[in-house]
């Protein structure tokens, strides 16, 4: 039987014009989790605290990872819970959160280790898909 390094895994972004790129993180995520929960960013924190207006609405993209096989449940997430990952923890209750790599060593992710060591949550730091990203993508449209 194949085991899973955990039970429960966690990550979150906004999913706006799903690509490749989102897919092998949400499959990498799932390989190393029994349940896999996605957060995924409301229109407000999209439009508010990244200045971007998304393509999709926040329904359809939660019904759209939602239809993937490799997750379990995704869910809409405010503000406050993207930005503060203990609230996400106290929600999902996940054993793991999985973030980009870009973010390892980040002022904000050494104080969330430090907040979920008392926990017992890891923190696994993946690598993003190199050559594809929806910024690539709404230029490829505009051209």
């Amino acid at each position: 039987m194949n085991e899973k390094k955990y039970k429960v895994g966690y990550t979150c972004g906004v999913f706006d014009l799903f690509h490749v790129g989102h897919l092998n993180l949400l499959e990498r995520c799932k390989k190393m989790c029994d349940v896999l929960i996605v957060g995924v960013c409301d229109d407000t924190y999209v439009c508010n605290i990244k200045m971007k207006k998304p393509i999709i609405n926040e329904n359809d993209r939660v019904r759209i990872i939602n239809a993937l096989k490799c997750v379990d449940r995704a869910e809409l997430v405010d503000i406050a819970t993207i930005d503060d990952k203990v609230l996400a923890y106290e929600r999902f209750h996940f054993d793991v959160l999985f973030s980009g790599d870009d973010w390892k060593g980040s002022e904000r992710y050494i104080r969330t280790e430090e907040q979920f060591k008392p926990l017992g949550v890891k923190i696994e730091y993946l690598p993003y898909t190199q050559g594809i990203s929806t910024t690539d993508l709404k230029k490829k449209i505009k051209k």
